[in-house]
């Protein structure tokens, strides 16, 4: 089985999990006046599982066995591994998991400027003088849309203020 078969098969159940809690554990959960409505709150879900489960099945349909033998130089070398920038992967990884910790913490504008800032030098970013006020600007921006336009609440700052 290649590489490419596994994750399609990873990918074709969690699409399937998804699929039946779609179609089978919101439909009830439904308000006696949604069920009328054209568009549903599982409309969504149910529409991305099946696309999911499409997708799966077509990659594990149409991947070519002969394929895995030999590698063209844009493809993945999964057998080769130490080529390519793990480390960089794993601290952004480890960035990600830091950024869902300190976002309650801290507030969302210091966790998301702290986030893209620390990505992006992870990333190979050295431009400090333009990388700190695009973060500030980016986090302050995300925050005035989520909060201010779509009525989201976000806590901007540390939660002793």
């Amino acid at each position: 089985m290649t590489l490419e078969r596994a994750i399609a098969g990873i990918f074709l159940l969690v699409c399937l999990i998804y699929g039946y809690t779609a179609f089978v554990t919101m439909e009830a959960n439904l308000l006696p006046f949604e069920l009328n409505m054209t568009f549903l709150p599982n409309t969504m879900p149910k529409g991305l599982s099946v696309l999911g489960v499409i997708v799966g099945l077509v990659v594990i349909v149409q991947s070519d066995p002969k394929a895995d033998a030999e590698i063209d130089a844009g493809e993945i070398d999964y057998r080769n591994m130490r080529q390519y920038k793990l480390a960089q992967a794993l601290f952004l990884l480890g960035l990600m998991v830091a950024y869902a910790l300190l976002l309650r913490p801290i507030g969302f504008l210091a966790a998301t400027t702290l986030f893209l800032a620390g990505g992006s030098v992870i990333l190979g970013e050295r431009k400090y003088i333009v990388l700190i006020p695009i973060a500030v600007f980016t986090a302050f921006l995300i925050w005035y849309l989520v909060h201010e336009v779509l009525g989201i609440f976000l806590r901007p700052w540390p939660w002793f203020i």
